[in-house]
């Protein structure tokens, strides 16, 4: 899970619509055993498998999340309004305010990341020191950064303050390094990297799957903040 997290908070940049597909293998290693990650991206929607077993599906244009469990042949979907508040009510866990990310720069370091030539970026904050290797070369690199910020896209944008931005790179960071004090430090690397068509049947659930009931996290409250109205019986 943690693995996870720090992926989700490398990719996320700032959000455009891009007309081709995406889809990135990367490997994530830190803390657990490394996990082999894919995220793919058309238009407006973006799917994320961490494993064999669990897929979460993102439509950026309404916020809405869909987490399937494979092996129990499972689905929950929360919609955009519950998002939004899930986020807003763990944002209130933080207490003190997140300061804005300071830009990269670049450390003079160099080497080779299958197959390119990366220039090292470095940035400190009081939560993390990162450090980007960019490939300032890598064909449509622009693009691709819009691409990948779907992660950061409506109810994600009021928890990801502070976070790296890679709009701030020139170039694609094939690898990405978090030291976080208190915790494992973190390399993603993107492995493979293709802008092919994707099926629409990619963004959708299988057939056969059961609906799961999503946990209260909101206590009992309606994404507004005010008590949930009784169900009729």
């Amino acid at each position: 899970m943690k693995s996870f997290c720090v992926f989700a908070l490398g990719l996320v940049t700032g959000y455009a619509t891009a007309s081709a597909d995406l889809t990135i293998v990367e490997t994530v290693e830190g803390g657990d055993a490394p996990q082999h990650i894919t995220m793919k991206v058309k238009g407006d929607k973006a799917r994320v498998d961490v494993s064999s077993h669990v897929t979460t599906i993102l439509d950026a244009k309404t916020g809405d999340l869909t987490n399937v469990l494979h092996d129990k042949k499972m689905v929950m979907h929360i919609s955009g309004e519950k998002a939004k508040a899930m986020a807003e009510m763990a944002k209130s866990f933080v207490k003190e305010e997140v300061p804005d990310q300071p830009l990269p720069k670049p450390s003079g370091k160099t080497d080779k990341i299958n197959g390119y030539d990366t220039v090292e970026y470095v940035t400190d904050s009081p939560k993390f020191h990162a450090s980007y290797w960019v490939a300032t070369t890598y064909p449509d690199y622009q693009n691709i950064l819009r691409q990948m910020g779907i992660l950061q896209k409506g109810a994600f944008a009021s928890i990801t303050k502070g976070m790296p931005d890679y709009q701030a790179l020139p170039g694609l960071p094939l690898r990405t390094q978090l030291k976080i004090p208190g915790q494992a430090d973190f390399t993603s690397t993107i492995e493979s990297l293709s802008q092919t068509p994707i099926p629409d049947s990619d963004f959708t659930v299988p057939a056969g799957y059961s609906q799961m009931a999503m946990p209260d996290f909101l206590g009992g409250q309606s994404p507004n903040g005010k008590p949930a109205k009784p169900k009729s019986p």
